[in-house]
């Protein structure tokens, strides 16, 4: 079988697409075609749109790639006819009815919602989010958060994709995030094939080239 030659790439929240840039280095090095979903974050229903959005643009078959919540997206989005793989990077994997805050085990550190929208506790973002990354780094992201959406997080899943297509499933054993334990039992459920990489929930950061390394093998 030839190498299918679109990747999707979908963040989760708090932050950007942006944090993709050194798996995109990696992946269209080796000639493939990245496209990164810039999701608002501000529902479940309208993050799933905009990846949608992307994948009907699509001049072929894709992997569709999510980190964090992320997860919850590919999961919803996934179904649409141009995706043959799921890869989920840290990534919650819901089940039918199953949301990010259903599945969040070990509450993060997230602040009260202010009109509706939520933020990570700026002091405790570097040790919970990205313990792995140059401290400047992390200050970075700390203060650059995209707001997220309380209906995001809490937006559920109606028909898992990974029901029906190929799932990969990469484990960040440093994760503080999401526990590297609650990353297992779903790739487990998911029957996703599952590499574990020493990485903070950053890892897609931190990690690039082991990251990339999963899709590809998705990919092929």
């Amino acid at each position: 079988m030839a190498t299918i030659g679109n990747i999707v790439l979908v963040h989760g929240g708090f932050v950007d697409g942006s944090g993709w840039q050194g798996v995109h280095q990696e992946l269209t090095r080796v000639g493939l075609r990245v496209h990164i979903v810039q999701n608002p974050t501000l529902s479940l229903e309208d993050d799933v749109a905009v990846t949608r959005r992307v994948l009907d643009g699509l001049d072929g078959p894709a992997v569709l790639v999510g980190h964090s919540y992320g997860g919850v997206v590919i999961s919803e989005a996934g179904t649409h006819p141009n995706v043959t793989s799921l890869v989920y990077i840290a990534a919650f994997a819901p089940d039918q009815g199953e949301s990010a805050n259903t599945l969040t085990t070990a509450p993060p550190p997230v602040l009260p919602p202010r009109e509706g929208f939520l933020f990570l506790d700026r002091a405790r973002f570097a040790a919970s989010y990205a313990a792995d990354l140059p401290g400047h780094v992390a200050a970075f992201m700390a203060d650059s958060q995209v707001p997220c959406g309380v209906d995001a997080l809490g937006g559920s899943v109606t028909e898992p994709a990974w029901r029906h297509k190929p799932s990969w499933y990469l484990v960040a054993t440093e994760d503080r995030m999401i526990p590297p334990q609650a990353q297992r039992m779903m790739a487990e459920r998911a029957g996703a094939k599952v590499v574990e990489v020493i990485g903070s929930h950053a890892v897609h950061i931190s990690q690039p080239a082991a990251v990339a390394d999963l899709i590809r093998e998705a990919a092929a």
